[in-house]
């Protein structure tokens, strides 16, 4: 019948036109002609070992590209499985398109077991959730929820698919005929740009913020402009870091420079949201009589925890570069009336502190040792390409990695963050190294080498992800910091109640798993024993798998010494104590 179309090939072509060319699958007899589709028309398959790593490869996979992610999973068990990795994606705004598909309709009964038509399980964790109502509306379906997916604040939207309208014929490919739907980008408001400029102009500690939001909407160029033309330091939180390249001069990630942004007497966040991460905006992170400028393309955003001197609702891109165009006007003849170097000498004592525990701990004397967390970091950042994509995850190693790892290039940092699912590191670098890949095919340039750390903890939650990654033939490299326990919650009772309990792991041999797979491993007892094992490691030209014994005591210090810490939460609890100083 070569001259119909199966439902599968319908959807296939629709999903061309959105640029994917990978797609993160679980096997499944339910996807049969959709597999069958996408495999003729040269889409690379990538087969997860669990709904939310499937899905959490589509995340990374979108973060990287800025384009849409594509999962497929099944209903009914695998819905459930994969709330973790669609509420990971809802949380980091990623457009993420999951195609469920669904017993057929003759088979769902009026009291089943699970209402597949209201989609209980995933409304609050989408941005559009719906069943396709009848086969010959598959294509159309397809392009509002790719619309939806990637139009305004990115997020992830679930399409499901009862499984006998892949299999159906159709005369022509319909809708997947049409061009797919432009989305608009909302402009700026011209004044509020003027009072942006006008309160950074006058500002003695002025701070740039860039989040998510400043990537999507590709602010880069404007606001690397601001940070050489005007002096302006930046903070990169998340997926923002590295939109100006990390140098810890002009250019920082956000949880090591936080101590000092209390002293920003203006703060301009583009595309960041005001959450845990960043103290909601409030004091004691930030000063309470600080001016504050948010640049987001939702509205509702703005204001939402403090009070906003001046909301600017509009694509970060767009309201960027209108920013730097009127500063450079406001500016024009005017002496600068900051300090471009104010962040460096505010963390001065917290970068000597970081710089003598380095040189402690790489001391000949230390290469029996345990490796520090810190050591650890600094040494993947002397071996790892500039450009390299890194994934965190953990709780303590990851702590320490901010104080190690220097971005160069956006996107270039993945995490769990905001959300703070750990465990979803592993799939993240899998979708980001597929999406490296598929980028250099593009371009003709060399891959960007993509780098995972996390702990041990953390890497138990989806270790079997690493069977797609060697299965695809993605050469991620995979550094597992490794202290026996969890961490954090270990160090924290021994704090409290001076003993542990229900947190010793037992030093395990993680990269057994890796092997297993067919990925390279290595384990690492000591310092000496750490940079061949990484050289070794980076060589590879399969996944590679590091399993790394870490100095315990390094966690005792992220409860001891406030400048090793870069992930806050105590302070926090201050918020109620000083909300009367709050202005607004």
């Amino acid at each position: 019948m070569a001259d119909t179309f199966t439902g599968g090939e319908v959807v296939s072509h629709a999903l061309a036109r959105y640029g994917a060319r990978t797609v993160f699958a679980l096997a499944g007899a339910s996807h049969t002609h959709l597999l069958d589709a996408l495999d003729r028309d040269g889409v690379r398959i990538v087969s997860g070992r669990h709904e939310s790593g499937a899905i959490g490869a589509a995340d990374g996979y979108a973060r990287i590209t800025g384009g849409l992610g594509i999962a497929l999973i099944i209903a009914d068990q695998g819905t459930p499985n994969a709330i973790n990795g669609i509420a990971t994606a809802f949380h980091a705004c990623s457009p993420v398109l999951v195609i469920i598909a669904r017993l057929p309709n003759s088979w769902i009964e009026a009291e089943s077991e699970y209402d597949n038509a209201k989609h209980p399980l995933v409304s609050t964790i989408t941005k559009w959730a719906r069943t396709v109502p009848a086969p010959e509306r598959l294509a159309e379906y397809v392009d509002v929820a790719a619309k939806r997916a990637l139009s305004g604040r990115p997020g992830p939207v679930v399409l499901q698919v009862p499984q006998e309208y892949f299999a159906q014929r159709f005369a022509t490919l319909g809708a997947a005929q049409r061009p797919p739907a432009i989305n608009s980008r909302p402009a700026p408001d011209p004044l509020a740009i003027q009072a942006a400029a006008a309160l950074l102009v006058a500002a003695r500690r002025p701070l740039l913020i860039t989040g998510a939001g400043a990537v999507w909407g590709n602010a880069g160029a404007a606001v690397n402009a601001m940070a050489d033309e005007f002096g302006l330091p930046v903070a990169g939180n998340g997926l923002g870091r590295g939109l100006v390249a990390e140098d810890w001069q002009r250019s920082f990630n956000w949880p090591i420079m936080q101590i000092a942004a209390q002293q920003a007497d203006v703060v301009c966040v583009i595309g960041a949201r005001l959450k845990q991460r960043l103290g909601y905006g409030l004091p004691p992170r930030f000063a309470a009589d600080a001016r504050f400028i948010q640049i987001d393309i939702e509205p509702e955003e703005l204001s939402r925890n403090r009070r906003i001197d001046v909301p600017i609702a509009a694509d970060a891109g767009l309201a960027a570069a209108a920013l730097l165009a009127a500063l450079r006007e406001s500016g024009r003849g005017a002496a600068p009336q900051h300090d471009p170097d104010w962040v460096c000498k505010a963390l001065t004592d917290r970068l000597r502190y970081l710089d003598d525990l380095q040189a402690r701990c790489a001391a000949p004397q230390a290469a029996g040792n345990a490796v520090h967390p810190l050591a650890l970091g600094r040494e993947i950042a002397s071996i790892a390409p500039r450009d390299s994509i890194f994934v965190g995850d953990g709780a303590d190693v990851q702590n320490w990695m901010y104080g190690a790892l220097k971005v160069t290039a956006a996107p270039g940092f993945l995490d769990h963050y905001p959300m703070g699912a750990m465990g979803v590191g592993t799939p993240l670098a899998v979708g980001a190294a597929a999406a490296a890949r598929e980028l250099a095919e593009r371009t003709g340039h060399p891959a960007r080498r993509v780098v995972l750390t996390t702990g041990d903890g953390s890497f138990g939650f989806y270790p079997a992800e690493l069977h797609a990654a060697a299965a695809a033939g993605l050469p991620l490299v995979v550094i597992i910091g490794n202290d026996g326990a969890w961490g954090t919650e270990l160090h924290g009772q021994m704090q409290a109640i001076q003993r542990s309990v229900n947190t010793e792991l037992g030093l395990q041999r993680y990269e057994f798993i890796g092997a297993a797979f067919g990925c390279h491993a290595e384990f690492v007892q000591n310092h000496g024993e750490l940079r061949p094992a990484l050289e070794r490691a980076f060589a590879a030209k399969t996944p590679s798998v590091v399993n790394v014994v870490l100095d315990r005591q390094a966690g005792v210090e992220l409860k001891r010494e406030p400048k090793a810490r870069m992930v806050l939460f105590d302070d926090l609890a201050t918020n109620l104590a000083t909300l009367h100083q709050f202005p607004g």
